[in-house]
């Protein structure tokens, strides 16, 4: 049954390109359903040149209640905000927008905060680990964050951007002063986690973001590629006898901070894997 959508419809724009790859639609929506709260997710295929005019009169609609923020507006998204959480002044990015009674624009990022309860769920320990942390864009800055805030003790950080990364380690330096940051590798041997948070993936073909064959087996190994449910790089990394965790498991975990932050009823991952209605 398809969620009838009506003038009374409240819309959570989820901004980004390409639209093919987003899978929050398929989790959001089937809940919204089933729990007959009035709103809907829609994917809204906006490229650079056109999303700062676009994110302004998208937050104008009356029955704006939201917006996601992906790849690739999570970083130039800031400067177009009102106010920002402590989490976006240290990624640099951010990934969820909404209006205040004023009609500011106030932002969030949730995506490390996904990243790391995934891990805990799934029993990786993050205080006092290490972790080599593959791209220092928007979704990496954001894990990296979250896993400092999680007392990590030790913390890679690599880009093919050598400067984001340096800015990276510095902002977080600023917060974190007891983690030890490192810039410059992606060799993936000695850490305990390593997490590819690049793009790649995304596309067949692509190379792998480090040498899977320098992982070792009792690494954990973390992915955001969310267009298809195992990356040659995790499929690599559980050969090798790595626990790994799937790019969607990040977004399950964090659609209820989510939901939260609109103002909508929240609920649990487990809640939302079942009622899920997730393809490939």
């Amino acid at each position: 049954m398809t969620q009838l959508i009506t003038g009374h419809t409240r819309i959570i724009a989820h901004l980004g390109v390409p639209t093919e790859s987003f899978r929050a639609p398929m989790i959001y929506n089937p809940f919204f359903e089933e729990r007959g709260v009035d709103c809907v997710v829609v994917p809204m295929g906006c490229g650079p040149d056109d999303f700062p005019q676009f994110m302004r009169m998208v937050a104008r609609l009356t029955n704006f209640a939201g917006a996601l923020i992906t790849m690739p507006h999570k970083v130039s998204v800031v400067d177009l905000l009102d106010e920002v959480s402590p989490a976006v002044r240290i990624c640099g990015a951010c990934n969820a927008v909404k209006a205040d009674g004023e009609g500011r624009l106030v932002g969030d990022m949730f995506d490390g905060e996904g990243f790391a309860r995934g891990l805990l769920r799934k029993g990786c320990e993050i205080a006092g680990r290490s972790a080599l942390v593959v791209g220092s864009g928007g979704v990496g800055s954001a894990i990296a964050a979250s896993l400092a805030k999680a007392g990590l003790s030790r913390l890679g950080l690599f880009d093919v951007n050598g400067a984001a990364a340096e800015r990276l380690a510095g902002r977080l330096g600023e917060s974190y002063p007891d983690v030890a940051v490192s810039t410059g590798s992606n060799d993936p041997d000695g850490w305990d986690i390593v997490v590819n948070a690049t793009p790649l993936g995304m596309k067949a073909g692509d190379p792998m973001p480090m040498d899977v064959a320098r992982i070792a087996p009792e690494t954990f190994v973390g992915e955001v590629v969310m267009k298809r449910e195992e990356t040659a790089f995790l499929a690599a990394a559980r050969a090798r006898g790595c626990a790994t965790q799937v790019g969607a498991d990040m977004l399950f975990e964090q659609i209820p901070a989510y939901l939260e932050f609109f103002g909508l009823p929240s609920t649990t991952p487990d809640v939302l894997r079942r009622v899920s209605r997730l393809t490939y």
